[in-house]
């Protein structure tokens, strides 16, 4: 069966450090805990996709080692299709996390098997194609170049923050970023609901025709056709925010495959994000369909 979304990128083994703060230069500072944690911004959007209710596809690398086939796992657990997923010889992509009492995260990625990525047409097929930064961009835009022929939407996330090259911006539909991405791809700054609906309606020249920018506690601003639009915030208790991007991504495209609208789609990954930064974890945050309040 044809799923309904295809995810090409990266798969992580996240290894998570619990800190009080982020130590400074040159000082040892006592950690509160350590865990590991099936992560990689593209298998998380997929785990994302599928715990709404969608039919996910993953296409990704991993390394003929331990964390390869537990990250394999995990996603197939989810009901996601891993017959793309293939293993090289090398490293599983290692992602490693330090989250501070506020629940803020600083992440190194050390790409490993995520470098050896490559677009076969043949793999990619689907309603909607998910994109990011974390595998090699000559790579990115063939998925794209393939899935845009045969209908598909593409929705790109140019994190970690890159910059986008021209062959690309075309074959883009929805441009989702933070405010740090926005203001770097724009050359905008981006402090608030302001300057994201300026950086948001000057990338919608480039191509895509809807560019949505996610605010944090500000909430996510969307630009496309019918001009921009603000969407509040909901409440949330900040225990960790990883994966809260990536979790909004997922339930918005998992709503707009679903027929809904997109403000209702943006409402829902506003909804599910906010559950996302209330636990712990990259793909063990990811909250599912059941557990969102109906529109």
């Amino acid at each position: 069966m044809t799923p309904d979304i295809v995810v090409f990128g990266s798969m992580n083994m996240d290894l998570v450090v619990r800190v009080p703060r982020a130590p400074r230069s040159g000082e040892t500072l006592q950690g509160r805990s350590f865990m590991t944690n099936p992560g990689g911004k593209g298998a998380n959007q997929a785990v994302a996709c599928a715990r709404q209710g969608a039919r996910v596809a993953m296409v990704g690398c991993v390394g003929q080692d331990g964390f390869g086939e537990a990250l394999r796992g995990a996603l197939a657990a989810d009901g996601i299709d891993t017959a793309s997923i293939r293993a090289v010889e090398g490293s599983t992509g290692v992602a490693v996390v330090m989250v501070d009492d506020a629940g803020e995260n600083r992440i190194t990625i050390i790409p490993g098997a995520n470098d050896l990525l490559k677009a076969e047409p043949d793999a990619l097929a689907g309603k909607y194609l998910l994109l990011q930064c974390e595998v090699p961009m000559p790579e990115v835009v063939r998925a794209a170049q393939a899935m845009r022929a045969k209908g598909a939407t593409v929705v790109m996330n140019p994190a970690p923050v890159c910059q986008l090259p021209d062959e690309l911006w075309p074959l883009v539909d929805i441009l989702v970023m933070n405010e740090i991405e926005a203001s770097e791809l724009s050359g905008l700054a981006v402090a608030d609901p302001a300057g994201a609906a300026a950086a948001a309606t000057s990338l919608r020249r480039r191509g895509p025709a809807t560019a949505i920018v996610t605010l944090g506690s500000q909430g996510v601003l969307v630009a496309d056709a019918d001009g921009c639009r603000h969407f509040p915030a909901l409440e949330a208790q900040v225990v960790d925010t990883t994966a809260a991007g990536d979790t909004f991504i997922g339930a918005m495209c998992a709503a707009r495959v679903a027929g809904q609208s997109m403000d209702a789609a943006v409402k829902r990954g506003i909804q599910a994000a906010t559950l996302c930064v209330g636990r712990a974890g990259a793909q063990a945050s990811i909250p599912y369909l059941h557990e969102l309040a109906a529109p």
